[in-house]
């Protein structure tokens, strides 16, 4: 939400930047490329991200340009856009045109799938994302054809914005698979149910962990499924037609090259240090926490610092991959020196924990101790300054996914909301929601609950709200401003409820998380559709969903 926003300050032949990025490392990569500079003579520092969203998952040239006014006027520039400025200076969520033919039995068995699609992007740049998977690997399938085109236009090149690729296809395969149910007479969570794969048929590979099923199991009767009326507009409260609709959502587990520096000072206390970024889903909580567990620490004896390029490279903050790349890396830097911390106790002939093996030693609190005798033992501060260490160090490292894959991996989700539709105006009104999602484990349930909470609503805003208007006449964007786009807001959100199975997927990372930042947003709106046919019977197949396109 926050405004695009970038200070650049020259320091003899070094530049540092004060940028609003989600990769202050690919932001470092560019300004060295443009000026043709070391990479350790440009610093790249953003510590706080106010929303992003994807748009900063590159370097804009309004970066290169407050860096080239610097340096031309010898004195720091700072560039802020306006927001105007916003909707042709950096990327968006791109348009399509998506046309999907489905076939199945009369049991609701799939058979076939024929998907075309037409992507948007720019005219000097080919953009593409992840639209092309849900279609191969979501539903038990034997024969699948896909065409993907890119259809350049003269807009800026559009960016890879939440749940990229598998929001937008959701809302065409599961508008879909919600007409076939109606056209079988089959309720749509049995038809989802019938076409649940064994593997990823896309790949052959069997899933690392899937439970779909218990999504859906979990959300129609904590939702309340069975009130739904299977024949559409039978409902009704008044002047407000009553409809529910549910989605299925996925999204693939990410995980690159990421590295952590962790420190162990003699008081007791720890830094931990990656050039991550935080834009309001809590890494400094969630990586905190991590380091923290790993150490045997209270959360108040961590210090986590992030969003500087001066600190070990991360990959970008954005597909749901930093808790599992960054918390990774993380996890390895402080097991590493948790065990240079044993291995010193018991090589120690003062220590109380001289000769222990270092598998009978935990560490709680900062005390580390015999496993089955807790009196045994002495804290982190007492066994450095006996040694005169000033401190304790190593550097994680998390290497990602490497050679051929041996399993599938995604988070799933099954979305349920239920809407009223004024039967005279056709005002659509979000009544409730309700997100069952298999995202492995779950750090911090609150931040987790936040995210669920964004996601959803901003699903509500996809489906109901968010539209660009363009003049054809320049290509300009006619609303772009915060008056006329319009976002949901409290009064449009009344209840939100989200669940997370409890689970792991070791396959996946050594945390066992799978990601949940973008399988949040995946399948909100085509539920929100969907419940609107329920309740109408008219079956909208562009978004957001209008009074117009109601009446």
């Amino acid at each position: 939400m926050e405004s695009h926003a970038t200070i650049a300050r020259w320091d003899g032949g070094k530049l540092t930047v004060w940028d609003k990025t989600q990769w202050v490392v690919g932001t470092q990569t560019e300004l060295s490329t443009v000026f043709d500079l070391p990479m350790d003579s440009v610093r790249v520092i953003s510590p706080f991200v106010g929303g992003a969203f994807g748009s900063g998952l590159r370097c804009w040239p309004h970066v290169v340009v407050a860096a080239l006014a610097a340096r031309e006027t010898g004195r720091p520039v700072k560039l802020v856009l306006s927001r105007r400025q916003m909707y042709f200076g950096i990327g968006f969520r791109p348009s399509y045109a998506y046309r999907l033919r489905l076939g199945s039995d009369r049991r609701g068995r799939l058979s076939a799938a024929v998907h075309d699609i037409d992507a948007e992007t720019s005219s000097y740049e080919t953009f593409t994302e992840a639209v092309l998977p849900a279609g191969q690997m979501l539903y038990s399938m034997p024969n699948v054809s896909q065409a993907y085109r890119t259809v350049p236009l003269d807009v800026n090149t559009p960016i890879w914005m939440r749940g990229p690729g598998f929001a937008t296809a959701s809302f065409v395969i599961e508008s879909a698979m919600d007409e076939l149910a109606d056209r079988l007479g089959i309720d749509p969570v049995e038809l989802r149910r019938r076409n649940e794969p064994a593997e990823d048929e896309s790949s052959g590979l069997p899933f690392s962990t899937r439970r779909l099923r218990e999504c859906y199991s979990v959300g129609a009767r904590e939702f309340g499924w069975h009130r739904r009326a299977s024949r559409p507009r039978s409902r009704r409260e008044g002047d407000w037609l009553i409809g529910l609709g549910m989605a299925a959502g996925v999204y693939d587990t990410a995980r690159n090259t990421a590295k952590a520096r962790v420190r162990l000072d003699a008081d007791g206390t720890a830094v931990v240090e990656a050039a991550s970024s935080d834009m309001g889903p809590g890494t400094y909580t969630s990586q905190t926490q991590v380091a923290a567990d790993a150490l045997g620490l209270t959360m108040r004896t961590v210090t986590f610092r992030l969003g500087d390029s001066l600190y070990p490279p991360t990959p970008p903050h954005g597909g749901s991959q930093t808790m599992a790349s960054v918390g990774s890396a993380v996890l390895d830097g402080c097991d590493q020196v948790r065990r240079q911390a044993i291995s010193l106790a018991i090589e120690d002939r003062e220590s109380p924990l001289y000769g222990v093996a270092a598998d009978d030693i935990v560490v709680r609190g900062g005390r580390l101790h015999v496993k089955d005798n807790p009196t045994r033992g002495e804290t982190y501060r007492t066994l450095l300054t006996r040694n005169t260490r000033t401190h304790l160090e190593s550097l994680g490292s998390f290497t990602g996914p490497s050679g051929s894959q041996r399993h599938s991996f995604y988070a799933y989700n099954a979305t349920f909301a239920e809407v009223a539709v004024d039967a005279t105006l056709g005002l659509v009104r979000v009544r409730r929601m309700l997100g069952v999602y298999d995202a492995g484990r779950i750090i911090s349930p609150k931040l987790a609950e936040s995210q669920a909470i964004g996601g959803i609503v901003g699903g509500i805003g996809t489906a109901l709200l968010e539209h660009t208007v363009t003049d054809h006449r320049d290509g300009r964007i006619v609303n772009a401003n915060l008056a006329d786009y319009l976002v949901p807001v409290n009064a449009d959100v009344p209840d939100v409820r989200a669940i997370y199975l409890d689970g792991e997927d070791r396959e996946a990372d050594p945390l066992g998380v799978k990601g949940l930042g973008e399988v949040v947003h995946v399948g909100v709106a085509p539920a929100i559709a969907n419940a609107v046919y329920n309740a109408t019977g008219r079956r909208v197949r562009q978004l957001p969903i209008t009074a117009e396109a109601l009446l």
